[in-house]
């Protein structure tokens, strides 16, 4: 071969590794998030809402496995505020989670802070949000992850995609609802309407005009990423006429598997492919609630949005000229107690391929969840007790009603060994087994308040078996772990047995979640490595039981060497 020959291979091939290493390279992305006050119209009347840069929802980021973040969060509202990035792992980077008091203190009005992480093996839908008070009712907004450049999705790549944030909108201020249950002790008021990205949809009032529309032709193949950012309620969801394959969830791919209907918790995102194979026509998208707690109020509405095929879409000519717009078709979506679907759905999930799932358990824990009842205090007068019988609620893992601090986070003080803050105390079991998902005594209706924490060993194989009580009600809690996902082994429904029930724990290809959904009066049994050292939140994902006390800390120690390790605080980390 001639050298010149030789030369302009070498070339090609340098050329070749520089596009390549380019392609490769991960990415940093700078944004601006500014929390405001901005007037939005909803249900026919304008309200004040808290915002992100004016937008209901706020923006959507996009990034590819990989990248960095990097967001500058300026409060100009008058409530204080954090914002939490649900689902990312936060690798040693525990002080960009944002949960208000417990991994920081909050961003002031006329404050700011900047989020810094970096996204690491972890591919699909995710999300942001407020994480202060109930400011996540309109403080939210998507965060897709892409695969790495170069690398391609473990499914035929999408024609289109589309995404589907579900939430929760009421006709007041959501700050003013929960300040009067606090004040009252009593249940919060139910939201008004549900909503498809901002948009509550043709079956309310002064709604139609917003009503999204989802494109689509037919024979394309299509990915709707589907959030359920709701407050407070679990939903179904479904499309009329077409089935939906299920191909990814928190941001981890499943086992494809084909369905009619989904039921997303609070917090669940899920990742469906949609073909346009039925006649061209317009099919509503719609959401309503999934309601398992007996007895109680809910927002009993459904929302929509519009699959429109192409080729029947009327655009503002057509429309002028008056064309018939076609009536969508509407779904047939199941009961909002139809536990069987719903469970149905839940336990359909897999991986994709044999997982490494832990076998040896170092931390054997079971933790009951549910509600309570408080009695009145003496110094109360009847108005601020408000619940059933003159009481006021409350919720608890383990007898244990968690209470946040209001002087400095968890974070700071388990890493700086600051006393007076937090214990570390979390009992690994139920203070006293009882029938949990029988007729509980009333003496086990009034939990212990505490800020408790369970510390973990850095690399300890830890195992939490979830149990559902029926004190006050049973009730489906989507349970959401931050800095961690974990594989869902198994649920059921009755007490847990573990003489029958480790039997049917999936150890092969179970599902990897950041958000379990507890079966109404059942358990399920979730494992992970605790190999990110930090102060993280478990908590129930509906806001109401979270300011009730259903949450608790997991405190991870530090490994050896700066990888196993948390980074030191940021500079601008805000100040209590």
């Amino acid at each position: 071969m001639e050298l010149s020959s030789i030369f302009l291979l070498g070339l090609c091939l340098l050329f070749a590794s520089s596009a390549m290493s380019t392609l490769a390279n991960p990415k940093a992305h700078h944004h601006e998030f500014v929390i405001q006050a901005t007037p939005v119209k909803r249900l026919c009347k304008i309200h004040n809402s808290i915002t992100v840069n004016g937008q209901y929802p706020g923006p959507t980021l996009v990034v590819n496995n990989g990248d960095t973040l990097v967001v500058k969060v300026t409060n100009k509202a008058r409530y204080n505020v954090t914002i939490h990035w649900h689902g990312i792992r936060q690798m040693r980077t525990g002080w960009a989670d944002g949960p208000e008091f417990v991994t920081q203190c909050p961003i002031r009005p006329g404050g700011s802070y900047t989020y810094r992480f970096t996204v690491q093996g972890q591919e699909g839908t995710l999300w942001w949000h407020a994480h202060s008070s109930w400011l996540r009712a309109t403080v939210y907004g998507a965060l897709i992850i892409h695969p790495k450049q170069g690398d391609s999705y473990p499914f035929p790549k999408p024609n289109r995609q589309a995404t589907l944030l579900l939430g929760e909108w009421w006709d007041a201020n959501p700050i003013d609802v929960v300040r009067r249950a606090t004040r009252t002790g009593a249940a919060p008021n139910v939201s008004d309407a549900y909503t498809i990205n901002g948009q509550p949809g043709d079956l309310y009032n002064c709604s139609s005009k917003g009503t999204v529309v989802v494109p689509i032709d037919s024979g394309e193949t299509n990915l709707l990423r589907v959030i359920n950012a709701a407050l407070n309620q679990p939903l179904f969801f479904s499309v009329a006429n077409h089935k939906l394959t299920v191909v990814g969830a928190d941001a981890s791919y499943t086992k494809p598997f084909t369905t009619k209907v989904l039921m997303l918790g609070p917090g669940q995102t899920t990742d469906v492919l949609i073909t346009g194979d039925q006649p061209p026509s317009r099919y509503y998208l719609a959401a309503r609630a999934y309601f398992s707690a007996q007895n109680a109020p809910f927002d009993n509405t459904t929302t929509t949005a519009i699959l429109e095929y192409k080729s029947v879409r009327c655009n503002t000519t057509s429309c002028k000229k008056g064309k018939t717009v076609i009536k969508p078709i509407m779904p047939k979506l199941p009961a909002f107690n139809d536990t069987n679907t719903a469970s149905a759905f839940t336990k359909s999930f897999r991986s994709p391929r044999k997982v490494e799932v832990p076998t040896e358990i170092d931390e054997n824990l079971f933790f009951t969840i549910g509600l309570g009842l408080n009695k009145c205090p003496k110094h109360f007068r009847s108005r601020r007790c408000q619940g059933p019988n003159g009481t006021r609620f409350t919720a608890s893992m383990n007898n244990v009603s968690f209470v946040l601090p209001n002087n400095m986070s968890i974070l700071q003080a388990y890493q700086q060994n600051i006393p007076g803050v937090y214990t570390s105390d979390f009992p690994a079991n139920p203070p006293r087994k009882f029938d949990y998902t029988g007729n509980v005594s009333r003496s086990l209706w009034q939990p212990s308040s505490g800020t408790k924490g369970y510390k973990l060993k850095y690399g300890s194989r830890v195992q939490v078996v979830l149990q559902d009580t029926s004190i006050v009600t049973p009730e489906n809690h989507p349970i959401h772990l931050h800095g961690y996902d974990f594989y869902i082994l198994a649920e059921g429904f009755g007490n847990f047995n573990t003489k029958t029930d480790t039997k049917k724990f999936n150890l092969v290809d179970p599902p990897l979640r950041n958000t379990v959904s507890v079966p109404a009066n059942g358990w399920a049994v979730i494992r992970f490595v605790a190999d990110n050292p930090g102060a993280w939140v478990m908590h129930c994902h509906l806001d109401v039981h979270i300011k009730w006390g259903l949450a608790m800390v997991f405190l991870v120690d530090n490994g050896v060497g700066e990888l196993q390790t948390i980074e030191p605080p940021p500079a601008d980390l805000p100040l209590c």
